[in-house]
C-alpha cells in the first residue's frame, strides 16, 4: 500500500502512520532499527529497493530524505509505503524542497523508532564529514559508498581524514568474499613468507584500493596496484612467495580460479556482490567495524595510489 501526503508536515506523517497501524496496515513490532537514507530526488528508488530486500533479514523503518531542490519554494511531500511495497519494513519517503531540501535531524526526529539504533546511509553524495552531519550525528553507524563518487580515491582519503568509529563504506563490504578466500588460502599454506603482492582491478574501483590497503596492513609487504579499465572490478591478486606464487584470478563476474604451487587449479564461486547483500551485511552489525577503521586509517596511507589517480587514467 502506498499513501501520498503532498505538502505536509512530519506531525501529519506520524499521525498517518499511527492511523495505518490502528487499521492493521502497519505492524510496528519486530522493527530492530531505523535506517535513514540521505539521497537526491530521482536516485531514491534503487536505494529503497535494496533497503526493502535487506529489511527481510533486518525488519526496520526506512526513512528516505530526498533532496528535491533548494531553489524551489519550501515544502515537504511525503509518501508512506507499507505491506508488499515495503518488504519487511515500512518506508517513509520525504521529498524536501527549498529550506527543507537539506538533510536535517528535525525532519526525522518525530519518525524515529523509539529506543532503536539508527543507521545512516548516503548511497550518493557522501558528506565531507559523515559524523558531523545532522543525521550522522545521531546515527550509530554511518554508511557511504565511495564507488558512486566522482573521484572514488579522493572519497576514501576523505573518509580517512574524518574517520570516526561507526563509519564504513560499501566499497569495503564488497570485499568480504575476497578477504575470506585470501585468508583461507594463507591459513593453509606453509610458513614461507609473502614477499610482494599485486592487486589488479578497475581504475574506478575503490574496492581495489581497500583490498591493497588491507593486504599492506595484514602482510606488511609492498603491494602494487595494477589498474585495469574502468568498470571491470577486481580481477586478480598475486602473492609472491619463494616457493611459488599464489594467484586468485576472476576473469569474469562470478567464477575465480585459484592457483598455487604443487596443486591443481581450483574454481571458486566469487560473484560480484549486490547492493542488497552489502547493505544487509552492514545492518547485521551495529558495533564499529574495527578492521575497516584500521585499514582506512593505517593501511591506506601506506598504499601507493599513483596508478589509480583520475589524472592518470
Amino acid at each position: 500500500m502506498i499513501v501520498d501526503l503532498p505538502d505536509t508536515t512530519t506531525s501529519k506523517i506520524s499521525k498517518k502512520i499511527m492511523a495505518l497501524r490502528e487499521q492493521g496496515g502497519v505492524i510496528a513490532l519486530g522493527r530492530v532499527l531505523t535506517l535513514v537514507v540521505v539521497t537526491r530526488s530521482g536516485l531514491e528508488e534503487e536505494a529503497i529497493e535494496a533497503a526493502n530486500e535487506a529489511s527481510r533479514e533486518h525488519p526496520c523503518r526506512i526513512i528516505v530524505l530526498a533532496d528535491a531542490g533548494a531553489s524551489a519554494p519550501t515544502r515537504l511531500d511525503a509518501q508512506i509505503r507499507v505491506g508488499g511495497d515495503a518488504g519487511a519494513s515500512e518506508v517513509i519517503l520525504l521529498r524536501g524542497y527549498g529550506e527543507l531540501a537539506e538533510e536535517s535531524e528535525s525532519l526525522v526526529a518525530a519518525l524515529l523508532l523509539p529506543d532503536a539504533p539508527i543507521v545512516a546511509w548516503w548511497p550518493h553524495g557522501a558528506p565531507r564529514n559523515a559524523c558531523q552531519t545532522s543525521i550522522g550525528g545521531i546515527a550509530h553507524r554511518r554508511i557511504t559508498d565511495s564507488a558512486n563518487e566522482t573521484d572514488p580515491v579522493a572519497a576514501l582519503e576523505n573518509i580517512r581524514r574524518t574517520y570516526k568509529a561507526g563509519d564504513t563504506d560499501l566499497a569495503w563490504t564488497r570485499l568480504t568474499n575476497w578477504r575470506i578466500q585470501l585468508a583461507a588460502v594463507l591459513d593453509q599454506v606453509d610458513d614461507s613468507p609473502v614477499t610482494a603482492v599485486a592487486v589488479e582491478g578497475a581504475s574506478d574501483s575503490p574496492s581495489t584500493v581497500l583490498l591493497a590497503a588491507w593486504l599492506t596492513l595484514a602482510l606488511d609487504v609492498p603491494v602494487t596496484i595494477v589498474a585495469d579499465p574502468a568498470g571491470t572490478g577486481i580481477r586478480r591478486v598475486r602473492l609472491t612467495r619463494p616457493g611459488g606464487d599464489i594467484q586468485l584470478f576472476r576473469p569474469g563476474l562470478t567464477i575465480a580460479e585459484l592457483t598455487q604451487p604443487g596443486q591443481p587449479a581450483q574454481r571458486i564461486s566469487l560473484p560480484r556482490r549486490s547492493l542488497k547483500d552489502c547493505l544487509a551485511e552492514e545492518l547485521r552489525r551495529l558495533d564499529p567495524d574495527e578492521v575497516f577503521g584500521e585499514v582506512i586509517t593505517m593501511g591506506l596511507p601506506r598504499t601507493n595510489l599513483r596508478s589509480v589517480r583520475p589524472s592518470e587514467r
